[in-house]
């Protein structure tokens, strides 16, 4: 094996013992990393002879890697001081906290929550992180802002059931175990925070001058969903239409900025050139944020600047292998990041499989008018490909016409987002007054091609099954889908491309048998009882309580359990006027309680094709319903939905 294909398979077995540190939980896991990791170095020194001196130093690579994954971890939950506060028997009052805004918060209803730094709580130094929620929220609260707040800490509400992951394990991943109510603040000081005030002024304006969903729309392309409030139903058509990484800061947003500003300045000296693409980078970073898909793009970003201008040739799998073993050096725990993985996964696709997919498709099409389809067909091929694993182990659905969305967009989004960006460096440079004056003309083109590109995505989430629900496989089945896709995307294992193909067929045919399996999903939260019945790919679904919260989760659980609509759902509680289209949305017939009437009387039943629901004739004495999947049935109480022993 050559020194530079070595070098390559060195890092990317340190890149997966990294990886695999951060995801093993058990200690079954570490035995399977153990194993992998030995195979692994074993036929690396097979494939070129090592002295022990080499393979001591590599074996002490792999080492460090898995072990600094392993102490990044998440932190036991015990540990976490304000943890301490909420268990301390004294504290049965309301606690008082002083704390500092770590992001701005995002509003959801008539409730604001945040990140917040805590430095006390009644009087006392307490370090530690919590989420503050104020409910009623009269006003947003900023980053910087050190407020005075009093309210009740608590610990966040875990997962109601496996597949819909709660309070509790979003904020855990953020290393956050307790949330503190509180209904009103008080604000003591103001830090300077420059370049929030910057994503900030730079968000309003756009979506003053532009519109709710364009003016959202543009600052995205520019700062990242992350840090701008794009409207749900925006978010979830460029979701459904397989376009969420035009939303999200990525690498595509940092070449369209860094291949302009080098076409600006390519007749200047090599250090101007230099100072011009390290700034556009450093603008881009600060603009954005440290997310992990933004870092990798930068860093592989500047790697490129760096070997092109100094006049060598750089190796893109290298440069991107060496960009993501260093983040996990540094931050070992973005290795359990949906953000992090997909932007990996992509840009491997990318760098791997685009160039490959591109000659294969020009073979094999007409050459013309259409000549410019293999290079337009390639990146999305490959970036699927490569993703599709991720996204069914993660979200259970998959885009089903994300090829032909991205083909379409794909002439807006460039021209897009190189105008939202001039225009939000108009923001920042020019003083108010004259920005106010030109803006109002700038920005209404680009926001007629801004609603142009969301007329397309709406259109296309409105196709038929334009998302693909699968429900969530095992682990196991998206790596008997993996090692089926491997050869179609490796190039080195076409060979093995056909033999292959059974393990995809195998991964289809348990995942199918799992969602044609007849069962009864029972889970219960916050007071709240949701039955959900499964016969044959089809279900229904029994609710005890019919507000906004309890529809948002039935449809959540029944997605993650791959159904996209319901063929009825019971409703054991009035359904407000506000929340019918909810309602509505997720099943074709819905049945709710009336002025006080159960939506069933005795006798009465609710039925499709192997699924029903019914009163028992003793109803009123017993107050027990009956529900039915296949040959399973359970009983429910009436009043509240909770299942009878």
């Amino acid at each position: 094996m050559p020194r530079s294909e070595f070098t390559l398979a060195a890092t990317a077995l340190a890149l997966a013992a990294l990886m695999a540190g951060a995801l093993a939980v058990t200690p079954g896991h570490w035995l399977l990393v153990l194993l992998a990791l030995a195979c692994g170095l074993a036929w690396l020194c097979r494939c070129r002879s090592l002295s022990w001196r080499h393979g001591g130093a590599l074996l002490l690579l792999l080492a460090l890697a898995a072990g600094s994954s392993w102490r990044s971890q998440a932190s036991p939950p015990q540990r976490d001081p304000l943890l301490a506060v909420l268990n301390d028997a004294s504290m049965e009052a309301p606690q008082q906290i002083e704390a500092v805004l770590l992001a701005d918060s995002r509003t959801l209803g008539e409730r604001c929550q945040a990140l917040l730094a805590v430095e006390r709580v009644n009087g006392r130094p307490v370090s530690g992180r919590t989420e503050l929620q104020i409910q009623p929220c009269e006003q947003g609260l900023e980053q910087g802002w050190r407020i005075a707040a009093e309210g009740r800490l608590r610990q966040p509400a875990p997962a109601a059931h496996p597949l819909v992951p709660g309070a509790a394990e979003r904020l855990a991943a953020q290393g956050v175990h307790t949330q503190f109510r509180a209904e009103a603040f008080r604000l003591l000081s103001q830090q300077w925070t420059p370049l929030a005030d910057a994503r900030r002024r730079i968000a309003a304006q756009l979506q003053r001058w532009a519109g709710p969903r364009e003016g959202s729309l543009l600052a995205a392309l520019v700062l990242g969903s992350a840090q701008v409030s794009v409207p749900s139903e925006l978010r979830d058509a460029f979701r459904v239409a397989g376009l969420s990484h035009a939303l999200a800061a990525s690498g595509f947003h940092l070449s369209v900025l860094l291949g302009t500003t080098l076409a600006l300045v390519r007749s200047l000296p090599v250090a101007l050139r230099l100072g011009g693409g390290g700034l556009a980078m450093a603008s881009f970073l600060a603009l954005a944020g440290g997310q992990p898909s933004v870092v990798r793009a930068v860093l592989m970003g500047a790697a490129a600047l760096l070997i092109r201008e100094g006049g060598g040739r750089s190796r893109p799998l290298g440069v991107l292998l060496i960009t993501l073993v260093l983040m996990l050096l540094i931050h070992p725990a973005w290795a359990r990041s949906i953000g992090f993985q997909l932007s990996a996964a992509a840009t491997a696709g990318l760098v791997i499989s685009a160039g490959p997919i591109e000659a294969w498709l020009a073979e094999r099409m007409p050459r013309g008018c259409l000549g410019w389809l293999p290079a337009a067909l390639s990146v999305p091929v490959a970036a699927l490909l490569w993703t599709l694993p991720l996204q069914l182990l993660h979200f259970g659905s998959t885009p089903l016409y994300a090829l032909v969305a991205n083909l379409l967009a794909a002439p807006l989004l460039a021209p897009l987002t190189l105008a939202a960006m001039a225009l939000a460096l108009t923001l920042l440079i020019l003083p108010a007054g004259l920005a106010a004056l030109l803006l109002p003309w700038l920005i209404w083109p680009v926001a007629k091609l801004a609603g142009l590109l969301i007329a397309l995505v709406l259109w296309i989430s409105t196709w038929p099954y334009a998302q693909l629900l699968t429900g969530r496989p095992q682990p196991w089945v998206v790596l008997l889908l993996l090692l089926g896709l491997l050869p179609w995307c490796l190039p080195a294992l076409a060979r093995l491309r056909w033999r292959a193909l059974p393990l995809v067929l195998l991964a289809v045919i348990v995942q199918a048998s799992v969602q044609l399996k007849d069962g009864l999903v029972v889970v219960g939260q916050w007071g709240r009882h949701w039955v959900l019945a499964r016969h044959q790919g089809r279900a229904a679904l029994v609710s005890s309580h019919g507000d906004g919260l309890s529809c948002a989760l039935a449809r959540r659980l029944s997605e993650a359990h791959g159904h996209r609509r319901l063929d009825w759902v019971a409703v054991l509680d009035p359904v407000a006027s506000s929340q019918q289209r909810c309602w509505r949305s997720l099943a074709r017939t819905v049945l709710a309680e009336h002025q006080g009437q159960s939506p069933l009387q005795p006798g009465q039943r609710l039925a499709s094709a192997g699924l029903e629901l019914g009163a028992e004739v003793d109803a009123v004495a017993t107050r027990a319903l009956w529900l039915r999947a296949g040959a399973q049935r359970l009983r429910l109480q009436r009043a509240t939905g909770r299942p009878l022993q």
